[in-house]
């Protein structure tokens, strides 16, 4: 089972960035643990800041891949075309999100991506991660 963890911008910055809200473990550590926990699995991961980037990798597995764990980052709230990517492809996608959102800023509130995502996880830091793994693995 192909599974890619899709980050957005400043998702590389994982580990130093604001770690009260987002934890201090980096996304390599993340992305090696849940490798180790579940070597069935091919856990792949990309990430880039630029919009164009995550609609190209979406576009390029989104037809082959068992399943994509999407954190968009801030393009979750303001991203048209990365929300029309989601809905063109027949992979399902995750939506994640490290933080609660929903008690962030009000314009975080919205997700362009939600609409064609299969399941969404907010607020539950990193550990959402594995959370979104085992919903791809257990239940698609």
């Amino acid at each position: 089972m192909n599974i890619l963890i899709l980050n957005g911008p400043n998702l590389n910055l994982l580990g130093t960035r604001e770690p009260e809200i987002y934890g201090s473990k980096t996304m390599d550590e993340v992305v090696g643990a849940l490798r180790e926990k579940y070597p069935d699995l091919q856990i792949h991961h990309a990430q880039s800041n630029h919009e164009g980037v995550l609609i190209d990798k979406l576009h390029e597995v989104g037809f082959s891949y068992e399943g994509i764990i999407l954190n968009a980052g801030g393009y979750s709230h303001t991203s048209i075309a990365l929300g029309d990517a989601v809905a063109a492809i027949s992979t399902p996608v995750i939506e994640l999100h490290i933080s609660d959102v929903s008690k962030r800023e009000a314009f975080r509130h919205h997700s362009y991506i939600k609409a064609n995502a299969v399941h969404c996880i907010i607020g539950k830091g990193t550990a959402g991660y594995e959370e979104a793994i085992l919903y791809l693995r257990d239940r698609l």
